[in-house]
């Protein structure tokens, strides 16, 4: 990405945060370092999303970092801060290695509205100017507007998308499979519909999904990715546990940063398993191509903490 390109990126990322960020910045307004701080803290990362257990846990890492530096000024615990949460968050970040397999199979599961499809188009994107050939496949076989949604991205991006209307979403993936095996193409990204965790019939349907696209190629799906709308908070934990108790997510995807999300959702994320770390990959700030990102923690927390 050029540095312009980043900067506003980065810009957008650190505007939709600026609600959270001025909650945590007004904890350090005073002159002293007390337990006030540490209470205004606590109240603030629990404001944004964060949740207690992951607060419980961010507050016990800083307390550590502030005896064993001996920290006098308010000024230094917000650097330690930013740099909490920024080492907090980097095992969460992961690269993938899109040529481990050809085709590489991405299946992409979520609730209804989380931005699911919208994400597709955007990573197809990204993944286009990475010099890689894409494959769409429209698994969403209940709602005709996704077929069409996602043919629009798939046109806005160049790329074909393998879609059957009213046909059955597994049999629609594994066809997609076949096809992006004959036509030489480096990713294949299936879309599925959206669903619930309390729909236990729709939640077995994403099992077999999954075990279609294994049938047709040995080791697919290579990642199992999760859509988590950045807005909904906390439910986002209860989502991904349902989510990865069925199919095994591999990764997230957070989306809507750019508007009334608070963050915090991020750290939650972190905290929620630590071995082995779930991988954020991409967070969305907006709704050109160009808005969805790889995940940075470094970024992120400077997002999050940092005064300029």
């Amino acid at each position: 990405m050029a540095a312009s390109e980043k900067t506003g990126w980065l810009g957008r990322l650190r505007s939709g945060l600026a609600r959270t960020r001025a909650q945590l910045l007004g904890a350090f307004s005073g002159a002293t370092v007390d337990e006030g701080l540490f209470e205004e803290l606590e109240a603030a990362l629990i404001s944004a999303d964060v949740g207690m257990p992951a607060t419980q846990n961010l507050l016990g890492r800083l307390r550590e970092r502030i005896r064993r530096t001996n920290v006098r000024d308010p000024a230094g615990v917000r650097a330690a801060l930013q740099d909490e949460i920024a080492q907090l968050l980097a095992p969460n970040e992961k690269h993938w290695d899109v040529a481990a397999a050809k085709p590489f199979v991405v299946m992409v599961a979520g609730v209804n509205g989380c931005g699911k499809t919208t994400s597709i188009g955007k990573l197809t994107h990204w993944l286009s100017a990475q010099g890689k050939t894409i494959l769409l496949a429209a698994g969403d076989t209940f709602r005709a507007a996704a077929r069409e949604q996602l043919a629009i991205w798939g046109q806005r991006n160049g790329v074909e998308v393998i879609a059957q209307s009213g046909n059955d979403p597994a049999a629609v993936v594994f066809d997609a499979v076949s096809a992006a095996r004959a036509r030489g193409r480096d990713v294949l990204i299936a879309d599925t519909a959206g669903r619930l965790p309390t729909q236990t019939h729709l939640m077995e349907e994403l099992k077999r999904i999954k075990r279609a696209i294994g049938k047709n190629l040995a080791g697919a799906p290579h990642e199992v990715v999760l859509v988590l709308d950045g807005t909904n908070g906390q439910n986002a934990l209860a989502q991904l546990r349902a989510f990865d108790a069925a199919i095994g997510v591999t990764g997230v995807i957070v989306t809507k940063l750019d508007g009334t999300a608070k963050g915090g959702i991020i750290v939650a994320l972190a905290c929620e398993r630590t071995a082995p770390p779930i991988p954020i990959l991409f967070v969305g700030v907006g709704e050109s191509l160009q808005d969805l990102q790889p995940f940075v923690a470094a970024d992120f927390a400077r997002a999050l903490v940092a005064e300029e």
